[in-house]
C-alpha cells in the first residue's frame, strides 16, 4: 500500500511527533511537498504532506493560523510537516489549536530530521508500492494466463474474481450472460444486460462505471474484440475502487478474453466455410456427402429435422447497423446457451440458416422478429427497425434429403413476407390457411381487373348483371337451376347470359383453367 502519515510516524530515522491530529494519520500520502510561501494553495494537487518552518509566516497570530490552515485543508493537503529548531523552538500555540479545529495532522520535525529526508522516504515508500504492484499484477497476470489455458473463460473469471477479491462475468455478443464468478454472482450480473446493451452501441473498445441499485457493488464493463462491433463484454464488480495491481489484473484478463474472442472469430470463419460446403451438398441432393463434411461440427443437426431460415433486407442497412449479423448473434447466442448445433451461412446479401427444429434457435429467431415487428408499428415508442427492414422466411420441419424443398419453402415464405410488410413468415402458415389472403397482391389485382374489365363495361350499360350471374354459376359448380334460383331469373336467361360472357371474353366456360381463372379473379375484386 502507498506511504500514509502514520507509516512517516513510525518511521525510526525520522523522529517525528504527532501535535495535532492523531486519529487521520492512516490517510495516503502522494508526495511531500516543501513551500515557505503564505499560500502554496495554487501549487498544490492533493494528497501532499507540505514542509515549512514558517519563514514568511506569523505562526502565532491565531487568526493567521486559521485561515492557512483551513485554505490547506479544503485543497486536499493531508498533513503539516514542522521543522522547529529554525525559526520557532516548538510549534506555536496557534498552529496546533489551528490544526486540532480544522483535523489536520500536524508532525513536529526536529531540528537534526532534514526536509529531504522525509522526501527520499515518501519517494521510496511509493516506488516499493509501485514495484509491489506491479509485481503483483505480473503474478495475476501469470496465473490469469494459467487458468485460461487449462480451465478457458470460466477459469480465468475465478481467478480474476479472486484478484481483485470480487466477482467477475462474461457477456456474448447479444449482451446474455455466458459466465460468472462466483456463481451466486449471476444475479447481479443479469441485472446489468441493458446497460451491456448500451455500451455495445458505443465504438470498440469501450468501457463504463455503473452501480448496481440494493448493492455497493461499483461495476465497471468492458467491451471485448478488435472489430467495429463488440463481440463480448466483461464486468468487475467490487466494493471499492480498483487499486494498481488490481487493475493491472483487469487489464490482463481483458487481453486474454480478446485474444480467445478473436481465436474463437477466426475458428468461427472457419465453421462458416465448412458449413456453406455442407449446405451446398444438402441443396445438391448428397446427404450423405454432407455428413461426411460435417462430422462431428453439425452432425447432430443432420440426425434430426431441421427448419431452413432465410433472411434478406429489403434496403441497405445504415451505417453501424447490421440486422443479419444481428440476427446471426442472436441465433448463436441462443443456440450455445441450449448446446444446439446451428448452421449459419452469409450468402451474398442473404443469410441461411440450418437450425433444430423446435430448438432455441428457431424460438430466438421468432422473438426477434417479434420485437421487431413491435417496434416498426410502434415508432412513437421510439422503436426502429434494425438499420434495413430485415424479413425473415421459415421453411417446414425437414431432413436432409428434402433440404432443397426446405430452402424452397423458406424463399417462398421469404417472398410472402416482403409482399406482406412482414418481419417474418412461416411456411407452414401458407399451407394452413387459405389462399385468399394472396390475391391482395397488386399484379393480382391488375390481372383480374384487367379480366374482368369487359363484363363491367358491359353491365354498366344496362344490358344485364354478367358478373354476378358468373359468380353465382361458378359458386354453384356450373349447376344451372341452383344458380337461376339464386339469381331469381329463369335458367334460359342464365344460360343466355353465360353465353355472353363467352362471347365477350373469347373464352370457353368448358375450360376448367378459364373457370378457375374467372373464379380467382372475383375473388380478388372482392377483397378490395
Amino acid at each position: 500500500m502507498p506511504p500514509t502519515l502514520a507509516s512517516l510516524v513510525h518511521h525510526s530515522a525520522l523522529k517525528l511527533t504527532v501535535r495535532a491530529g492523531e486519529d487521520r494519520l492512516d490517510v495516503p500520502v502522494r508526495w511531500a511537498h516543501v513551500s515557505e510561501l503564505a499560500d502554496p494553495v495554487p501549487y498544490m494537487e492533493g494528497g501532499e504532506l507540505l514542509l515549512i518552518t514558517a519563514l514568511k509566516l506569523d505562526a502565532e497570530d491565531p487568526d493567521t493560523m486559521r485561515r492557512y490552515v483551513k485554505r490547506l485543508a479544503d485543497a486536499g493537503v493531508v498533513g503539516l510537516g514542522f521543522a522547529v529548531g529554525v525559526n520557532y523552538d516548538e510549534i506555536p500555540k496557534a498552529l496546533v489549536d489551528a490544526a486540532e479545529e480544522e483535523g489536520l495532522p500536524l508532525l513536529e520535525v526536529p531540528r537534526r530530521t532534514p526536509f529531504l529526508a522525509i522526501s527520499k522516504a515518501v519517494s521510496a515508500a511509493i516506488a516499493a508500492d509501485q514495484y509491489r504492484a506491479v509485481t503483483a499484477g505480473f503474478a495475476a497476470q501469470r496465473e490469469l494466463t494459467r487458468q485460461t489455458l487449462n480451465a478457458g473463460p470460466e477459469g480465468l473469471l475465478g481467478a480474476l474474481a479472486t484478484q481483485v477479491d470480487g466477482w467477475a462475468a462474461l457477456y456474448d455478443a447479444s449482451g446474455a450472460v455466458v459466465a460468472t464468478a462466483p456463481e451466486w454472482a449471476g444475479r447481479r450480473a443479469t441485472r446489468l444486460t441493458a446497460d451491456v446493451e448500451r455500451l455495445r452501441d458505443r465504438p470498440a473498445p469501450a468501457s463504463s462505471v455503473v452501480g448496481l441499485p440494493d448493492h455497493d457493488d461499483r461495476v465497471e464493463l468492458h467491451t471485448l474484440g478488435t472489430g467495429r462491433r463488440p463481440r463480448a463484454a466483461l464486468a468487475v464488480g467490487t466494493a471499492a475502487a480498483l487499486g494498481t495491481a488490481e487493475r493491472y489484473a483487469v487489464h490482463s484478463a481483458i487481453a486474454l478474453l480478446t485474444l480467445t474472442t478473436e481465436r474463437s472469430r477466426s475458428l468461427h470463419a472457419a465453421e462458416q466455410r465448412v458449413g456453406a460446403a455442407v449446405l451446398r451438398m444438402l441443396l445438391a441432393g448428397e446427404p450423405d456427402h454432407a455428413r461426411a463434411v460435417a462430422g462431428d461440427l453439425y452432425g447432430g443437426l443432420l440426425d434430426a429435422p431441421f427448419r431452413m431460415i432465410v433472411a434478406t433486407t429489403l434496403t441497405a442497412a445504415d451505417a453501424g447497423r447490421d440486422p443479419l449479423g444481428g440476427l446471426a448473434e442472436t441465433l448463436e447466442s441462443a443456440a450455445a446457451r441450449s448446446g444446439e448445433a446451428v448452421l449459419i451461412v452469409p450468402e451474398g446479401e442473404r443469410l441461411v440458416v440450418l437450425a433444430a427444429d423446435g430448438g432455441a434457435a428457431v424460438a430466438a429467431c421468432a422473438e426477434y422478429a417479434a420485437a421487431l415487428e413491435t417496434a416498426r408499428t410502434a415508432p412513437e415508442q421510439g422503436g426502429a427497425d434494425d438499420g434495413g427492414e430485415l424479413v425473415v422466411g421459415l421453411s417446414a420441419p425437414a431432413g436432409p434429403i428434402a433440404a432443397a424443398a426446405a430452402y424452397k419453402q423458406a424463399e417462398q415464405a421469404l417472398s410472402v413476407a416482403r409482399r406482406r410488410g412482414r418481419v417474418l413468415v412461416e411456411h407452414e402458415q401458407l399451407a394452413a390457411g387459405s389462399v385468399l389472403p394472396l390475391l391482395a397482391d397488386d399484379a393480382v389485382k391488375a390481372f383480374a381487373d384487367g379480366l374482368l374489365r369487359a363484363l363491367h363495361e358491359h353491365d354498366a350499360t344496362g344490358r344485364g348483371d354478367l358478373v354476378a350471374s358468373l359468380r353465382a354459376w361458378l359458386s354453384r359448380h356450373g349447376q344451372w337451376d341452383a344458380a337461376a334460383a339464386d339469381l331469381g331469373v329463369h335458367r334460359h336467361t342464365l344460360r343466355y347470359r353465360m353465353r355472353r360472357v363467352e362471347e365477350i371474353l373469347g373464352r370457353s366456360l368448358d375450360d376448367p383453367d378459364v373457370r378457375m381463372e374467372l373464379w380467382l379473379a372475383l375473388k380478388a375484386t372482392s377483397t378490395e
